[in-house]
């Protein structure tokens, strides 16, 4: 750790790391790493057992073997199950809901069997990776895509970072998350094959096996042992009863459920990624605390997870509830994040504050005005496809269970009416008796302006083929290193007669390739105005940046004819002279958009105005105009007023980099990218028609033209401020 860092460091930062530090030492010099089943042992807290459990434990301590911890394995069981989530606390509430699962008519099921039948054979869908072989039996510490793996070494001997070191970190942690406890577990409900038992059970053993504590890539993160514990107490809860899950790997399991409770609050990432790194620890040790009281340490969890997830909600959370990572993927994860600890906190008499209501449900409504017309969410900052507990396999624009769970609970009928139906996350989390309020849109509204997150919704209506702009005057990302957040100030995205044309491009790796996560975080990939080939901000490593530029909003408001959103900034640093980039974009009469970009500043200059599609067909109409062909429907751009523009069309292009769009972790595929460019003496003003092709034939794309040029020159000049 370099010493400009260190003295930056308060004195609490410096007595954690401090211990943290004097805890790494002593466990590289315990010799050698304790291996297999007999690496767990439970200890128990006797305030919170009673006298028969007290001789039970006592009777397991003392060597009486499998019949104690049958009895144990019993008792514990049954009292977790009934702490836990209502559909699985009892066997008529397992029972209700397997036959709510039996009576899914929309494939639901059949998809959910083929994954388990996959996982049987070693088969994973990971991230953008379908089918993906850990080897036979199954390498822990490998990445299939790279054919790298990790050294077994204390884990404080490896960078998980470093792609030479272990391939793909990402690859890795997600088979290791155990999320596909719960295909499993569901299949094994459904169907009774016993097969799915066997299999979870032989995993659980070959982890063990091969994950001893504090060893190897699984033991570098307290995240991904906070996500394992979630995946962990639904997996004691799913296979409850299973003659697979015995009491010996039923008391190995509760063991490594304490060592990796320990571990996380050890390396609590207080200091080091208090993001959803810190939220999530906090749910796993507060999950533990509350499901599984009688162990050791039990109460300390849960007070620390508690704590810190209510002073996190202010800190995480702007006030118009978006999420300060700028991410719409890392919100829903937030959101699932804070439903459980609700939910959980319900079920067990845990008194919270009004704040974690309020804030959840600003956090859904949030995300419901970002919803576009085809019932998906924009990709915004990062998308990798990760989430809390994957209850049903969504693609990662899919956010209809975390409406409906929240439509539920708040008994919101806007909520409802983006969920669609009730979904199946809902009933698992809430019981099979819960109820979804009668669906109804949201007010309709021409704009919608989030002023603290830096994001503007223009719509014309809710319906599926409505109209739909999302203007980006954010930061880059989150105070902290904005590890997640892109460099896409003033960008747009568009969808038009309910098919999306301008989109974000995604992430597609992290890792794996410094250059293509560079470049689709790169203000390169995004819909906004470049100024001499130059980003907003330099990347600094794969999770930061030399610096955090942010937008001003000069004004949002919606007016008889237009709706308006005006924005700038000054990012563009390392030119000779300061340069404003001034965006103004236009809703006109509910049908079309008009955005004006003012560039003020000295001298001459490249400018390239850039507009990222979906993969569809782009096609150049003339100098200043193009054409794009969604499935039903045709948006049509053209810069007006200028004759001194370039245009350009790139779609999968290597050099330059440019025309790439990923919607999942690892898959990239061409998209085509409109570059208006010209080099031009400031100030200067470009102007750019978006228009939704309209079948009204009173109304056409010349006539939008003429309004636009009037409403232009009705605005005064672009000057040098």
């Amino acid at each position: 750790m370099k010493l400009q860092r260190i003295l930056k460091m308060s004195h609490s930062e410096l007595a954690f790391r401090s211990r943290q530090r004097a805890i790494i030492v002593a466990e590289r010099l315990k010799q050698p790493p304790c291996w297999g089943l007999d690496a767990a042992h439970c200890s128990f807290d006797s305030r919170h057992c009673d006298t028969i459990l007290r001789d039970v434990v006592a009777r397991v301590h003392s060597g009486h073997g499998n019949l104690a911890k049958a009895e144990l394995q019993n008792r514990l069981a049954q009292s977790m199950a009934l702490r836990f989530f209502t559909s699985l606390k009892d066997e008529q509430s397992r029972s209700r809901m397997v036959n709510h699962l039996a009576a899914d008519l929309s494939g639901h099921n059949r998809e959910l069997i083929a994954r388990a039948n996959a996982i049987c054979r070693g088969e994973f869908d990971l991230l953008g990776y379908a089918a993906l072989s850990f080897g036979e039996p199954i390498d822990w510490h490998l990445d299939p895509v790279a054919m790298r793996k990790s050294p077994l070494v204390h884990w404080s001997r490896i960078d998980p970072l470093s792609y030479e070191q272990v391939g793909d970190s990402k690859v890795v942690w997600e088979l290791n998350r155990h999320q596909w406890i719960l295909d499993l577990g569901q299949a094994y409900l459904v169907t009774g094959d016993t097969r799915y038992a066997e299999q979870f059970s032989e995993l659980i053993e070959s982890w063990i096996k091969a994950n001893p504590p504090c060893y190897g890539i699984n033991w570098c993160s307290a995240l991904e042992a906070s996500m394992r514990i979630i995946s962990w107490c639904w997996g004691l809860q799913l296979f409850r009863g299973a003659e697979a899950l015995t009491a010996e790997l039923f008391y190995t399991m509760l063991g490594l459920i304490q060592r990796q409770a320990r571990y996380i609050e050890r390396n609590y990432s207080r200091y080091f990624s208090p993001n959803t790194h810190l939220t999530v620890e906090a749910l796993g040790l507060f999950y533990v605390g509350t499901l599984l009281p009688e162990l050791e340490g039990a109460d300390r969890w849960r007070s620390l997870g508690r704590e810190t997830l209510l002073d996190q909600l202010t800190t995480q959370v702007h006030p118009d509830g978006g999420y300060f990572e700028q991410s719409t993927r890392y919100q829903y994860y937030t959101v699932e994040i804070y439903l459980h600890f609700l939910i959980l906190a319900r079920i067990n008499q845990g008194e919270l504050p009004g704040l974690v209501e309020n804030k959840l449900r600003d956090m859904v409504s949030f995300l419901l005005q970002l919803r576009r017309p085809d019932g998906t969410l924009p990709q915004i900052g990062d998308t990798d496809g990760g989430c809390l507990l994957p209850l049903v396999r969504r693609h990662s624009g899919d956010y209809r269970g975390l409406f409906s769970t929240a439509s539920v609970l708040f008994r919101n009928r806007s909520f409802s009416w983006a969920a669609g139906e009730l979904a199946p996350e809902a009933l698992w989390l809430l019981g099979d008796d819960a109820q979804a309020p009668r669906p109804q849109p949201p007010a309709p509204s021409p704009l919608h302006c989030f002023k603290d997150s830096g994001y503007a919704v223009m719509r014309n209506s809710w319906d599926c083929k409505a109209h739909q702009m999302i203007v980006d005057f954010g930061p880059l990302g989150c105070p902290v290193s904005s590890g997640h957040g892109h460099a896409d100030l003033l960008s747009l995205q568009c969808s038009c007669w309910g098919e999306n044309f301008l989109v974000d491009p995604g992430t597609y790796c992290y890792t794996a390739d410094p250059v293509w996560r560079d470049h689709f975080r790169s203000s390169n990939a995004h819909s906004t105005l470049i100024i001499d080939g130059q980003n907003q901000a330099i990347p600094k490593a794969a999770f930061s940046w030399h610096s955090r530029p942010e937008a001003c909003l000069n004004q949002c408001h919606a007016l008889p004819e237009y709706s308006i959103v005006d924005a700038s900034h000054t990012a563009y640093v390392n030119a000779e002279a300061p340069i404003t980039h001034r965006r103004r974009v236009l809703f006109i009469e509910q049908r079309y958009w008009l955005v004006i970009d003012d560039v003020i500043g000295l001298g001459e200059h490249d400018i390239d105005l850039r507009y990222q599609f979906a993969p569809l067909s782009v096609v150049q109409t003339d100098n200043s105009t193009v054409c794009a062909q969604g499935l039903n429907s045709k948006l049509q751009l053209r810069v007006l007023g200028s004759s001194e523009t370039h245009c350009a069309i790139f779609t999968g292009s290597d050099f330059p980099r440019l025309g790439w769009y990923s919607q999942n972790y690892g898959q990239r595929v061409p998209a085509p990218l409109v570059s208006f460019s010209s080099n031009r003496k400031l100030p200067l003003r470009l102007a750019t028609l978006i228009y939704p092709s309209n079948p009204e034939p009173q109304f056409s794309f010349e006539k939008a033209v003429r309004k636009a040029e009037t409403l232009l020159g009705g605005l005064s000049p672009v000057v040098q401020s």
